[in-house]
């Protein structure tokens, strides 16, 4: 098994546009031979965007939508049959796609914190405001995504399965900037060594696997990450700014894998992948690291999900951090 790398040079966030899981796997399957995705295909609806998708896996805990957004409940609705027949549908197609795949393959799941700044106790404000709610809910999180991982292994046993948590509202929760239901206050922060400890529970179900952290906010907490025990972290490179250089340095020196979302998300014209990876050498060298490390360091992504945009654009965007990969590899300096 060890002769698979446990990362790939290039792969994807999570989402694609449209709504054919077929065609979102063999896009994810052909863009990434040596990385692909388990694609997310949001425009379908509630139960394939994000939080609605992760709350699907939960165990013994079930959500609905109201108007106000994702509301946890005592049983299983429409909402959750729908969010678990998608994801049925999604690893069916994952699966005839990956016949005979041998090497990393990447799902992923929304992280404890953004899931519980998203989603809504039965009095309408967010299970943040709870901390039993918040211990409750990355428990069941915790248990969903074991059984969801050995899911994915029975399908694809060839694959090294690296978990992705999305965690975009991570700094908000950190800092205290999650709004209350009102929107008029928001609430407390949560406590660095709690928010730390919940997401080392979480990641500890992925036993023989990697996981990976992706934020596409600014001020990614690398250090905190790092110390729960998160092997990769995935970003918005155009998000960095000189404050984060110290703790990328260290990321890199203690083992991390760096995602850097360095090709846009929505509709651009692209530069050539030269180009695009010339910022992260230029971060190479201001932090004084070997340029060889480069490519053993660094899987190159889009900046954050494709949902937003057009079929044509997010083929070229993967087909585009393929080649911009390999513009590291080829040319570290």
């Amino acid at each position: 098994m060890n002769a698979h790398p446990t990362f790939g040079p290039a792969t994807g966030v999570g989402s694609l546009p449209g709504g054919d899981a077929r065609e979102a796997a063999k896009t994810a399957t052909g863009s990434f031979e040596d990385f692909p995705f388990l694609p997310e295909l949001p425009a379908r609806g509630p139960g394939a965007d994000m939080i609605g998708r992760t709350a699907g896996l939960l165990v013994e805990l079930y959500a609905r939508v109201e108007p106000s957004g994702w509301r946890l409940g005592d049983r299983p609705g429409r909402d959750t049959r729908r969010a678990r027949s998608w994801l049925r549908e999604d690893l069916d197609a994952l699966e005839e796609f990956t016949q005979e795949y041998e090497g990393p393959l990447k799902v992923q799941a929304v992280g404890p914190w953004t899931l519980a700044a998203a989603l809504e106790l039965r009095n309408g404000e967010s299970a943040l405001s709870d901390a039993g709610a918040c211990r409750d809910l990355a428990a069941s999180l915790a248990e969903g995504l074991r059984l969801h991982l050995a899911e994915v292994r029975r399908r694809i046993p060839g694959a090294r399965v690296v978990l992705q948590l999305d965690e975009p509202s991570l700094t908000a929760v950190l800092r205290g900037q999650v709004k209350t239901a009102s929107g008029y206050r928001t609430h407390r922060a949560v406590d660095r060594q709690v928010v730390e400890s919940t997401l080392r529970d979480v990641v500890g179900v992925h036993a023989d696997g990697p996981v990976a952290v992706h934020s596409c906010a600014p001020d990614v907490p690398f250090a905190l990450l790092r110390r729960a025990g998160v092997a990769a972290v995935s970003f918005d490179f155009s998000l960095l700014t000189e404050r984060d250089d110290e703790a990328i340095g260290e990321a890199v020196e203690g083992g991390t894998r760096l995602f850097a979302g360095v090709v846009p998300g929505t509709d651009t014209p692209l530069s050539d992948p030269a180009g695009s990876v010339m910022g992260v050498r230029t971060l190479w060298r201001r932090l004084g690291l070997r340029p060889e490390l480069l490519a053993e360091t660094v899987t190159v992504t889009p900046s954050c999900g494709l949902a937003g945009a057009s079929p044509a654009y997010a083929r070229q965007a993967l087909a585009h951090c393929v080649q911009a990969a390999r513009s590291l590899a080829d040319n570290p300096e």
